[in-house]
């Protein structure tokens, strides 16, 4: 029997591939789980070179049946479940007057539903290991802006959701915390920095340099960075930190 084991969801890139490869120096096993089998896989390739053993779960976390899905398959596996960190989950960012009912309920489904009926799956396995669960948020959640109404809006449900499931776990022994990043280069930054580069007669790395002014921080974050601080949430040295939101910005929010 595996001695701890790790479920991270959005694994196939980002912050979920970077905090998947981090969790392999301090779990035993990792159920990698995204819609995209082949990203998952080079996810997993890296998790084992890292210490890890490595389970690939493609699974679309909008469907109603999938978390429980995940849970059975990483169960049937591994035995156990000692940490959910939940970071599927892309919202589209389009202004709050030219969203559709379906945008809105697309980004709903997959990162507070998917979320929701993930930790509610692994509860169990999570109350018999004294578990922890991470739940990723987003700046948006403190100050919703009307170009992003969808990723703020679920971003604070996302912070309530997981202050919800933090006060259950303090009955059930499961600790539940979520995280709230700020601009980070990942994938989908990235590609908007390049087709904005191309329209402003800019370098790629102008852009880089360019967009951190506007919120006041010196510079992007880093998936690895935000991997660092899921790592600390799920380890024995943070289990009296439960119901937290933290902010991991540099900066960007200046609100006491």
């Amino acid at each position: 029997m595996l001695t701890s084991v790790a479920v991270v969801t959005g694994a196939s890139q980002g912050i979920g591939r970077a905090t998947a490869i981090r969790l392999a120096r301090d779990f035993s096993a990792i159920a990698l789980v995204a819609r995209t089998r082949d990203k998952l896989e080079e996810t997993a390739e890296a998790v084992e070179a890292a210490g890890a053993e490595a389970l690939v779960i493609d699974a679309d976390l909008t469907g109603r049946t999938a978390a429980q899905a995940v849970v059975t398959h990483t169960l049937a596996a591994f035995d156990r479940i000692d940490a959910l960190v939940n970071i599927a989950g892309a919202v589209p960012q389009i202004d709050l007057f030219e969203m559709t009912d379906e945008q809105w309920q697309d980004g709903l489904e997959l990162k507070l539903h998917g979320a929701r009926r993930l930790t509610l799956a692994a509860w169990p396995a999570l109350r018999a290991a004294r578990g922890s669960v991470v739940l990723i948020s987003g700046n948006s959640a403190v100050f919703p802006k009307a170009p992003y109404a969808a990723v703020g809006t679920i971003n604070a449900a996302i912070v309530a959701l997981a202050k919800a499931f933090a006060d259950r776990g303090i009955t059930d022994g499961v600790q539940v915390n979520s995280v709230l990043p700020g601009p980070v280069m990942i994938g989908r930054r990235r590609s908007y920095l390049e087709h904005w580069a191309l329209l402003q007669g800019m370098t790629v790395d102008q852009a880089v340099s360019y967009f951190p002014k506007e919120p006041r921080i010196a510079r992007y974050g880093e998936p690895e960075e935000i991997a660092e601080l899921m790592a600390f949430l799920v380890s024995p040295a943070a289990r009296w930190m439960t119901g937290s939101a933290l902010r991991m910005d540099g900066g960007e929010v200046k609100s006491v």
